[in-house]
């Protein structure tokens, strides 16, 4: 797909965890036949460590250092459908980056907003997700309550995840182009 038809050569999903970004991501790139990028598994790949290991072998400012730097380099080079881990916005630099892409209007950001109650169970408040091991409903809250304000300046649209499947989630989306 083209521009022309409305579709821009970036579209960024941001959001919390369990709000979908990595699954309607990959079917949204697909749908429209076009790359997909999902920075924490870029971070995966470029460090062989699952993030969760990042996290407890070599502590959050070092994830951050590394998802700070794959992030950037992933808003340069890449272009389709990009998918930011939940916390990647609470960079400055990573927010600047993102409005300046904005600011050059080919570039969509769409926060994939999701309630708790409808988190909880997509992400399971397990141990593949680091932040959320101590107290992971009080935590998933304390997170939103920071990113809420950042993911909502940052986004060109806001697309509820909660009660749809994630192809309804990305037909949405789409629909939203013409």
């Amino acid at each position: 797909m083209t521009k022309s038809l409305g579709i821009p050569r970036r579209i960024i999903l941001i959001g919390p965890p369990g709000a979908g970004k990595s699954t309607v991501g990959g079917l949204l790139a697909r749908e429209l036949g076009i790359d997909f990028t999902d920075t924490d598994h870029e971070i995966e790949e470029r460090t062989g460590k699952r993030i969760s290991e990042i996290f407890v072998e070599d502590g959050e400012p070092h994830f951050r250092k590394i998802e700070e730097e794959v992030v950037l380099q992933s808003l340069l080079d890449a272009r389709g459908v990009i998918a930011l881990g939940g916390g990647a916005v609470m960079s400055e630099v990573v927010e600047k980056r993102i409005g300046s892409l904005k600011s050059e209007g080919d570039c969509e950001v769409i926060f994939l907003d999701v309630t708790i109650a409808y988190a909880a169970p997509r992400v399971g408040f397990n141990r593949e997700r680091p932040l959320l091991l101590v107290n992971p409903r009080a935590s998933w809250q304390e997170l939103m309550n920071k990113r809420r304000p950042i993911y909502s300046r940052l986004a060109t649209r806001i697309v509820d995840t909660n009660e749809d499947a994630p192809d309804q989630v990305v037909a949405k989306i789409i629909s939203g182009w013409r």
